[in-house]
């Protein structure tokens, strides 16, 4: 099965702060299931470099700490995240818990103080109104069961 993964939690350095997040035991239940991972970064995808500044939803608003407005680009890059994940047939997706783009459940508040609230990024929005199954680094089980209890 493909599924669309944050390519952060496969080890590129993607992440804002210009490292990774690297999830080994996501890693091993997609390897140990024969799963392909199509990596995605949303952020980069919408044309933001690494490093860049952190930015958090505000509302339907994704803005930096600086208050620099960012939504376009998080929205092309969510655009060319679905569009990936229908190129390659995947139907479900792991992405990064929280992010402003990925975060599926809860997301940051926008307060830049570490606040989670219920929501989720622009990405896991488009990926679920389009009918794909969002999941995260946190919560992967669910996709993998059998997988992930063998890691």
């Amino acid at each position: 099965m493909n599924i669309l993964v944050s390519a952060c939690l496969l080890g590129a350095a993607c992440k804002y702060s210009g490292g990774d997040n690297l999830c080994p035991a996501l890693v091993d239940a997609l390897q140990k299931g024969g799963h392909t991972a199509v990596p995605v970064c949303p952020e980069i995808y919408g044309g933001l470099p690494t490093p860049r500044p952190p930015a958090e939803r505000k509302g339907d608003r994704v803005v930096t700490e600086a208050g620099t407005d960012v939504t376009a680009q998080y929205e092309k890059g969510a655009a060319e995240a679905l569009k990936l994940a229908r190129i390659n047939g995947c139907r479900t997706a792991v992405l990064k818990a929280n992010s402003p783009s990925c975060g599926c459940g809860t997301v940051y508040d926008g307060s830049f103080s570490h606040r989670k609230i219920p929501g989720d990024g622009v990405t896991t929005q488009a990926l679920k109104e389009a009918g794909l199954t969002v999941c995260t680094e946190e919560n992967f089980e669910q996709l993998l069961p059998g997988e992930a209890q063998q890691s």
